[in-house]
């Protein structure tokens, strides 16, 4: 399979690289390192790279940024921060890509567990990823040419965790958290959010 990777050189995405580099031909796409360029929160960005991307099966998405602030200090630039490039940046990339992608090939979105499990400061974060989910689960039935989409819910990741300064053992692995990715991809679900 030919699987466009968008945030590829992110934690989450070196891990479903290496995982779906494996047994696939998996093309790197991100702001700023990569095979492709892109910029999800620009839906002519998002067109340039399909239009050069050529032919592929399928789309994973592990991009897509949103702040992280208290409901008081969050403003409406920092709703429209996250609403335009983790919310309507990965349905762009449905859309858009449902008109370049092979029959049968798949868009694998990433919301995360603040949709489930929202925390003080999650209120734009945990509004993108319920957003995502509703749409994954609404778009799926109405994709043509046994097109499938699914989002990924990751819990906190291990790494993250790290880099964050926090404990790192309440966090999966990204290479546990790659395989949610790899049953999507590989898998016949469709319209359904997978928790690793």
């Amino acid at each position: 399979m030919r699987i466009l990777l968008i945030g590829a050189s992110g934690t989450i995405g070196s891990a479903v690289c290496d995982l779906l580099s494996l047994n696939h031909d998996v093309i790197k796409a991100s702001r700023s390192s990569g095979d492709l360029k892109v910029d999800i929160s620009s839906a002519d960005s998002i067109r340039s790279m399909y239009t050069q991307a050529g032919k592929f099966d399928a789309v994973v998405s592990a991009a897509g940024q949103a702040r992280f602030k208290g409901l008081a200090e969050l403003n409406d630039e920092d709703f429209a921060f996250c609403l335009t490039n983790k919310l309507m940046g990965q349905v762009n990339l449905v859309r858009i890509g449902s008109q370049f992608i092979a029959d049968g090939g798949s868009f694998t979105l990433t919301s995360g567990i603040l949709a489930q499990m929202p925390m003080p400061g999650s209120a734009a974060i945990s509004l993108v990823n319920a957003g995502l989910e509703g749409f994954a689960r609404a778009a799926a039935l109405e994709m043509e040419r046994r097109v499938r989409v699914n989002v990924v819910s990751p819990p906190w990741v291990r790494e993250t965790l790290e880099k964050m300064g926090k404990d790192p053992l309440p966090g999966m692995p990204a290479t546990q958290v790659a395989k949610a990715y790899q049953q999507s991809v590989e898998g016949s679900r469709s319209g359904e959010v997978i928790s690793p």
